[in-house]
């Protein structure tokens, strides 16, 4: 099996040299990852600037893939239309550095390049691990690979598209994995306002992840009780309940 692992906390973070270590137990990976961390990009592409790409190389001095100096899913884009010899079987996003759960996912570099994956009818999954003061990636690739490898048994369609999020060590170990929906709810955000040198002000956004929630069964609430999420997603935005109800309002539409 070829696998496509990329990421959006860039080519060299540590989360994507241990997913590769453990997803080569399945197949084949290829690396092709942005150049400088991501973050936070969402699902945004270059439009008006090139982009310059670089062979990576393994500690040994093999060639382990190739870094894009561009967006998670400039990465995907570019791996499946010009660098990969042939589409892969399986597109791998992660290990990101902090949960993408709930709302997260809608800004995640990480979601974004296995939506992009998913566009081109390839299987493809997000993994993440829980914000923590320290990341244990090893153990966290350890549980991503194992569920992976799980889903792959059911050979899910071409485009299937899924997002994992692995607790934090300091949580012990999983209590299990548990398909759920994304939370859609807020929590944690904020800015704080202060003044720079030369009394302008500005503002730096907070985030507090949660550590304890309650609520409905959802990726957030799961992740905070120690549990492997895993939740199908689709990228389709379309309010397919509401078209026959809107499609009767007087829009001026023929």
């Amino acid at each position: 099996m070829q696998i496509l692992l990329t990421n959006d906390d860039g080519v060299f973070a540590p989360g994507l040299r241990a997913l590769r270590k453990e997803l080569r137990r399945l197949g084949d990976v290829t690396v092709i990852a942005p150049a400088m961390e991501q973050s936070g990009v969402g699902h945004s592409i270059t439009l008006l600037e090139p982009l310059v790409v670089k062979q990576v190389d393994d500690e040994d001095g093999a060639p382990s893939g190739w870094m894009v100096e561009g967006s998670p899913a400039d990465s995907v884009k570019l791996a499946v239309c010009e660098l990969l010899p042939r589409p892969p079987d399986l597109i791998v996003s992660g290990i990101n550095s902090g949960a993408n759960a709930g709302i997260n996912v809608l800004y995640s570099g990480t979601v974004a390049a296995a939506i992009e994956g998913a566009f081109f009818q390839i299987t493809s999954i997000a993994v993440s691990l829980e914000l923590a003061e320290h990341f244990d990636y090893p153990r966290a690739a350890r549980h991503a690979t194992n569920v992976i490898e799980r889903i792959l048994k059911q050979n899910p369609p071409n485009g299937s598209l899924f997002n994992i999020n692995i607790p934090s060590h300091v949580r012990g170990e999983p209590k299990g994995v548990r398909v759920v929906p994304m939370g859609v709810g807020r929590h944690g955000e904020g800015f704080e306002r202060r003044r720079d040198p030369r009394g302008r002000t500005y503002y730096w956004m907070t985030y507090s992840p949660p550590f304890h929630l309650e609520g409905p069964e959802t990726d957030v609430t799961s992740l905070c009780e120690g549990y492997v999420t895993v939740t199908p997603l689709h990228f389709d935005l379309t309010r397919h309940d509401l078209l026959h109800e809107v499609n009767r309002w007087d829009l001026g539409a023929k």
